[in-house]
């Protein structure tokens, strides 16, 4: 893969969702995620593509805790296919990004088309210690993965090193926006293979108002590119926000929206860049 690109267009062409003031509260109790996770397991027991993989044990307390990670092969899947990352779940106090993640991984189980040859692995909860009271709130979307002192980064670390991600997708929420922010980081110069090559473009994102972000640097001292130097190919990493103020249905929607054209456009970003 030579390069990523990124291209915004003009913000006439989006449909402004209103603000909305007063979102229904979210159960965010450990035994509410724990159960929403559960159902998830038990759902694509039904599907030859989708399987649950969680990733650990790590210990605190005498307990022991894993990642989840929901792993989807798409058809004609195999040990060389592309694999991308999505994260979600940074903060247990904002149920969301998890919510929203495990719906999505639910119609995977239904759409073994949308990721054809491609290795998708899903993280709706980074913070599992958040999750379950045993830690105070921390910054982990800010942190930087090499030899993080908390145990969920040195469990993604280390899955990554082994996996060889060639993307990863944060899935977060934003705080007094209104529109949708989109940001598109990579270890490695962004050069794309012809004008018209794009990895997620305004289409992506209709109908909903979108700010685009970008970040010129080329060393990063938080999340998964802290640790690209060590990865054998230099990956890029995608964040989604979504206004926290949003409803959980629109937020769902607008996820799942986002993500999935996301993962069709970058399956079609590869096939273009294979027959070049």
């Amino acid at each position: 893969m030579k390069g990523i690109l990124m291209h915004p267009s003009s913000s006439s062409r989006y449909t402004t969702v209103a603000r909305v003031l007063a979102p229904p509260a979210l159960d965010s109790t450990p035994a509410s995620l724990a159960e929403r996770l559960s159902r998830v397991y038990e759902f694509i027991q039904r599907s030859n593509y989708v399987f649950g993989s969680p990733v650990g044990p790590f210990f605190v307390g005498g307990r022991h805790f894993h990642l989840h990670r929901f792993v989807y092969f798409g058809p004609n899947a195999s040990d060389a296919s592309l694999r991308v990352a999505f994260l979600a779940g940074w903060d247990h106090r904002d149920i969301r990004p998890t919510l929203a993640l495990a719906s999505i991984v639910e119609g995977l189980a239904f759409e073994p088309d949308l990721g054809h040859g491609l290795n998708l692995s899903f993280f709706p909860l980074v913070d599992v210690l958040g999750a379950t009271a045993l830690s105070a709130p921390r910054a982990l979307a800010r942190e930087n993965w090499v030899h993080s002192r908390y145990p969920e980064l040195s469990l993604l670390e280390k899955d990554a090193r082994v996996r060889g991600y060639h993307g990863f997708v944060r899935l977060e929420s934003s705080e007094g926006d209104d529109v949708v922010s989109v940001r598109l980081r990579a270890a490695a110069p962004i050069e794309n293979f012809a004008p018209s090559t794009e990895l997620i473009s305004s289409e992506d994102v209709e109908p909903f108002a979108v700010r685009w972000e970008s970040d010129p640097a080329r060393h990063f001292s938080d999340g998964p590119l802290s640790i690209s130097d060590d990865l054998p190919v230099p990956p890029f990493e995608l964040t989604v926000r979504i206004p926290s103020a949003w409803p959980h249905e629109l937020y769902s929607r607008a996820a799942a929206t986002i993500l999935k054209r996301f993962v069709l456009r970058y399956r079609g970003f590869i096939s273009y860049a294979q027959h070049l």
